[in-house]
């Protein structure tokens, strides 16, 4: 008598569906940054950002390029490759107003304060985590083409006290910035939907 409402309880929830352009993004995203940390690992070595030349060096293992100039072909072809990513999904959840389900809201900082709904909260904190890593890509972009072109863009290098240390300094410190989004971005999936939704973002 009971076995149809246990096989109703049994039942898995429905896999959440993602668009196709949410896939190619994330994609997208993780090959240009493991592409990117690599080749910057590379370059770092060259001329070690604390430390000096004889400051602590990254073991071969982690870097890409195989000499400086290598690593900076790649760093840079993976520089426009995340740039580029991040400007059409910019486009995209504008054009078709996904951008406000993205960001922190004052409803968001209420919830946090106040609201004893667990999902309720980490949705919250998703969105706060969302919104505090566009300035930090800003930045990592920013200081990064003033390290590419400090001929053509003296003006970045000005912005940073015309000091080249201070400006590899700040490029560096965005670089655990990201991973740390990266892994509570995901941390915070997995506690809303579970190894499903992650799943679900890429295949």
């Amino acid at each position: 008598m009971n076995a149809p409402a246990d096989s109703k309880k049994s039942k898995s929830p429905p896999v959440p569906a993602q668009s196709v352009p949410a896939k190619v993004f994330h994609w997208v995203n993780i090959i240009s940054l493991v592409l990117m940390i690599g080749s910057g690992l590379q370059i770092y070595n060259a001329n070690p950002v604390f430390g000096g030349r004889g400051g602590w060096k990254i073991p071969n293992l982690f870097l890409l390029g195989g000499w400086l100039a290598g690593g900076r072909h790649w760093h840079f072809a993976a520089m426009w490759l995340f740039a580029l990513n991040l400007l059409w999904y910019g486009f995209y959840i504008l054009i078709n107003r996904r951008w406000k389900n993205r960001f922190v809201s004052n409803k968001d900082l209420k919830a946090l304060q106040n609201s004893q709904n667990v999902k309720r909260k980490t949705y919250a904190w998703h969105r706060l985590v969302y919104t505090a890593i566009i300035p930090v890509l800003l930045v990592a972009i920013f200081s990064g083409l003033g390290m590419y072109k400090p001929v053509q863009f003296n003006w970045i290098v000005d912005c940073f006290g015309g000091s080249w240390q201070a400006i590899r300094i700040v490029h560096f410190t965005t670089v655990p910035i990201v991973v740390a989004f990266a892994l509570v971005h995901s941390l915070l999936g997995l506690r809303v939907g579970g190894t499903r939704l992650i799943q679900s973002i890429f295949w």
